[in-house]
């Protein structure tokens, strides 16, 4: 028996195939266009989403029996708005990382309505989640207005648009870890807020029907058979699971094109003082679970562009031989803000800088300082989810991180995190955990996969880095950083 995980992400849909011990059969994957109509605007056609995803399963089911049951996650906070007669997009997909709304945020900002926002769903006032995206589809697409007031048009995140497409407009639904990036979803009451929906302009009637992670979601009868769709959760949350972090105080960091790190605060809402978001980490059997989470926009992306925008690498594993190359006597930093800064600063307005060149500087050093970079914006993080979690009253100590995602792969870049964390940093042996996360879900619904604690016992390490630099060194290198990021705010 076998399980098909749908991971549908901001520059690829892939489909991956586990047999019933969740080791990985076959993958497929295929890259779709990115879309930039405006500075700061990124969109997706949602027909490549679909075409992409729908290739891509049609690819890995080739040939062999139809899987038991089936998983889906997703990039999360894009919006989808479609005809619910037709399936069609009324406008492109607007990606989480398009900024078109931060004047309208600004405006509710200056207005007052952060603080309520956020004691509702979580999160801030930030063009990053969904609702104000919806609300300028909405605003800005003749005639959507109407057609929504006349419930012919539905929306949601992309799990909620590929549901729809996969059991043939039978199922408008969503899971609640995706439901929690709208900002249009209460955290305490788990269901849509009505108070939200009206401050953004977004009729709750367009929104799907909001489920557990473990749900039953319908049936896929794409592929010759009856599939049924029982595991959902968004990327970072289902990466959460893969990791088997279940129990409360763990915590994971996926390094993807940005980076996300959420720890596990289990039943306990646990609200930031350092701007970090606090969200549904996963509901399952009915029984939330709460994480902290504190988003990098810039981790991979930083040797995309050194290999696309400076030219001085071909493919990205080339950074580690440069890195173990550069000159011990230069600390060249890198502040990789291409498309502002994240948590726990939140200052869109920043742009990337670097600091400490010399005549000297060349691509080692710049590979170098790039790789860092993401260990001293994951200290950023943890040093905020170190103090949000010990003014909770809980044990504040992070004693490892769990990390995952395709900047893992270099040893480099683990190692240095790990030195500037002053912590351990854990690998495991299977980096799919995204797609593992929702195969789990979909498998365990199914009952060929145990429960959580059970799943739990199956993870295994493939590498520990422990931390080699010194305490001294470690705040020295750490304190330069900050600095570095004080002036590049101060820049922008």
């Amino acid at each position: 028996m076998t399980i098909l995980a749908i991971d549908q992400g901001t520059t690829s849909s892939r489909a991956i195939l586990f047999d019933a011990d969740l080791s990985v059969l076959k993958v497929a994957q295929q890259e779709f266009t990115q879309h930039y109509p405006a500075s700061g605007w990124v969109e997706h056609d949602p027909e490549d989403l679909w075409r992409t995803t729908l290739e891509s399963c049609e690819a890995v089911l080739d040939g062999v029996a139809p899987p038991a049951a089936l998983g889906i996650t997703n990039q999360r906070e894009t919006v989808v708005i479609w005809d619910r007669d037709t399936g069609e997009a009324i406008h492109n997909a607007i990606v989480w990382q398009d900024r078109r709304t931060a004047d309208f945020c600004a405006e509710l900002r200056e207005a007052g309505h952060e603080a309520e926002v956020t004691a509702r769903s979580g999160l801030l006032l930030d063009p990053y989640f969904t609702a104000t995206k919806a609300k300028w589809l909405l605003d800005q697409v003749p005639g959507a207005r109407e057609r929504a007031k006349a419930g012919k048009l539905a929306a949601g995140t992309i799990d909620s648009f590929l549901i729809w497409r996969l059991t043939e407009g039978r199922v408008h639904a969503t899971d609640a870890t995706n439901a929690a990036r709208t900002m249009l979803y209460n955290i305490d009451t788990g269901a849509w807020d009505e108070e939200l929906c009206r401050l953004f302009d977004v009729p709750v009637e367009m929104l799907p029907e909001v489920r557990d992670c473990n749900a039953e979601f319908g049936e896929c009868r794409l592929f010759g058979t009856a599939i049924p769709i029982l595991g959902v959760a968004g990327d970072q949350q289902a990466a959460t699971m893969g990791q088997a972090c279940f129990r409360p105080g763990m915590m994971k960091s996926t390094y993807g094109t940005g980076c996300f790190a959420l720890l596990n605060t289990g039943a306990t809402r646990v609200a930031s003082q350092n701007r970090l978001l606090t969200t549904v980490g996963y509901q399952i059997d009915g029984k939330v679970t709460y994480a902290l989470e504190g988003s990098i926009f810039v981790a991979g992306a930083v040797v995309q562009w050194l290999r696309d925008g400076l030219k001085i690498i071909g493919a990205a594993p080339e950074t580690q031989a440069l890195a173990e190359a550069a000159d011990p006597g230069q600390r060249v930093i890198i502040v990789p803000a291409f498309t502002g800064l994240g948590a726990p600063y939140w200052r869109p307005e920043a742009r990337g800088a670097v600091f400490g060149l010399t005549r000297n500087s060349g691509p080692a050093e710049l590979a170098r300082a790039a790789l860092e970079s993401v260990g001293f914006q994951t200290r950023d993080l943890a040093e905020a989810m170190r103090a949000d979690w010990a003014a909770s009253g809980a044990e504040a100590e992070l004693a490892t991180l769990r990390v995952d995602g395709g900047m893992s792969a270099s040893d480099f870049a683990m190692q240095s995190l790990a030195d500037i964390l002053g912590a351990p940093v854990d690998r495991p042996d299977v980096l799919e955990t995204t797609a593992l996360g929702v195969a789990w879900l979909a498998g365990n619904g199914e009952g060929m996969l145990p429960d959580a604690e059970g799943f739990a016992e199956r993870w295994s390490l493939e590498r520990r880095f422990e931390p080699q630099l010194d305490a001294d060194a470690r705040e020295q290198r750490y304190a330069a950083w900050q600095r570095a990021v004080k002036a590049t705010i101060a820049a922008g």
